[in-house]
């Protein structure tokens, strides 16, 4: 299952995660913004969709709009591959970014 197979929700959720996982050392480097901007290109988003995207960059998404039960099962694999990716993005893995992938990988079974 590519990227390109996933509609207009379906990739606002995925950058969701991305962008909270950014968010998990409480600060995003230029590194992480710089993957998720490529990202964003990768999933075709308009501007407004862009602009959501800048927004959770600035502030993170609400822990209420990043449930895990909200990803479809056949999308899982994607989005913990996506959010792996972001996590190695700066260089170093922190201790919550990897705690948060763990516990991803384990709610996503």
């Amino acid at each position: 299952m590519g990227l390109d197979k996933l509609d207009r929700e379906e990739r606002l959720r995925l950058m969701k995660f991305v962008c909270s996982f950014a968010w998990a050392d409480l600060e995003v480097q230029d590194e992480e913004r710089d993957f998720v901007r490529r990202l964003v290109k990768k999933l075709k988003l308009d501007d407004t969709d862009r602009g959501m995207v800048e927004e959770w960059l600035e502030v993170p998404p609400r822990a209420e709009e990043v449930d895990p039960a909200d990803i479809p099962s056949e999308h899982r694999q994607l989005f913990l591959d996506a959010v792996r990716a972001m996590i190695v993005a700066d260089g170093r893995v922190d201790q919550d970014e990897a705690e948060n992938l763990v516990l991803l990988e384990a709610l996503l079974g």
